[in-house]
């Protein structure tokens, strides 16, 4: 019996521990995006922002319900495939560039500091990073739409949500972050509750077999190309790519805007990543009842009071 209640929750723990990837690369991506200026939005201060953030992922659900009853699956799905190469581009070049600098500087520091001739400055570092970016980004959008099994889109999917993290959450100051997580909590609510348009946007997202989402199996040998648009009883859990995104970005925001501590992570930022993961253990009491819910009201307050505990932890107002 206690065996059979592990299995039933290891797939959430999965999902928990995706959750956590995502946070820890998009932090480790932010300071390369920063220092290449990939910011989305000029002013990161505007409360416009978020507002225009919201107006967008409005424009894109209708237009992905509109793709879905139209049944022109095909131009929407190469159009997904365009925006996840040059996602998986930028954390590529942005992993790539980490990595090589950790490299370089490793060597520097073995063999003295004149054997690094300054390759960055040459473009020797930058170019290395372009070409692993091109090929890694084209193999994996080439295995998504060659070969969508869950283990593929769960790991694209982990690489994308990091990228989109990094991206959004050095473009949004605090206070339009708030503004984002409270308003996208709200209409989560909404459209799943109320309006129930997100199931079904879920449901036809789930015939185009993308990674705007994580698929965790119930089971062994459950196939997402075989079972994966099947109705009725699923033999997997899913979790939207937005429910793991929308908090984190609160968390990069905190990191960078934000005095940063002595180490990797301040206690704002800190604070928010243990607020989501409580957040997420109260979802997922929800979610084994079999109904659907919305993530973001669950994801996105334990986000934001643990924040607000950091912050009151670190002495910030």
């Amino acid at each position: 019996m206690k065996s059979k209640t592990i299995a039933n929750y290891l797939p959430f723990a999965c999902m928990g521990v995706f959750l956590i990837i995502v946070q820890v690369l998009a932090l480790l991506l932010t300071p390369q995006m920063v220092a290449h200026d990939m910011q989305a939005f000029e002013n990161p201060q505007s409360v416009w922002n978020p507002i225009l953030y919201m107006g967008l992922i409005l424009l894109f659900t209708l237009a992905t319900l509109f793709v879905i009853k139209l049944k022109l699956k095909w131009p929407f799905r190469a159009f997904i495939l365009v925006v996840i190469w040059s996602t998986l581009y930028t954390v590529f070049f942005g992993l790539l560039t980490f990595v090589s600098t950790l490299d370089i500087s490793i060597i520097s520091s073995l063999l003295g500091a004149g054997i690094l001739f300054y390759m960055d400055g040459t473009g020797y570092l930058i170019s290395i990073s372009i070409i692993g970016s091109l090929l890694g980004a084209s193999a994996l959008t080439l295995l998504v739409y060659k070969f969508p099994e869950w283990y593929v889109i769960d790991i694209v999917g982990v690489l994308i949500g990091a990228g989109v993290t990094a991206i959004f959450g050095i473009s949004l100051d605090i206070k339009p972050t708030l503004v984002l997580l409270i308003g996208l909590a709200v209409y989560d609510a909404i459209a799943v509750y109320k309006t129930k348009h997100m199931i079904a946007l879920a449901e036809g997202v789930m015939e185009l077999r993308l990674p705007v989402m994580f698929v965790v199996p119930k089971h062994r040998g459950y196939s997402f190309l075989k079972n994966g648009s099947k109705k009725g009883e699923r033999g997997a859990y899913f979790m939207g790519l937005g429910d793991a995104v929308i908090p984190s970005i609160l968390v990069v925001s905190a990191n960078v805007f934000i005095a940063p501590s002595a180490g990797f992570l301040n206690l704002p930022a800190l604070g928010a990543i243990i607020g989501t993961l409580i957040g997420f253990v109260v979802l997922t009491k929800f979610v084994a009842k079999g109904e659907p819910q919305p993530g973001l009201p669950f994801l996105n307050s334990g986000a934001i009071i643990g924040f607000m505990a950091g912050c009151l932890g670190a002495g910030i107002l």
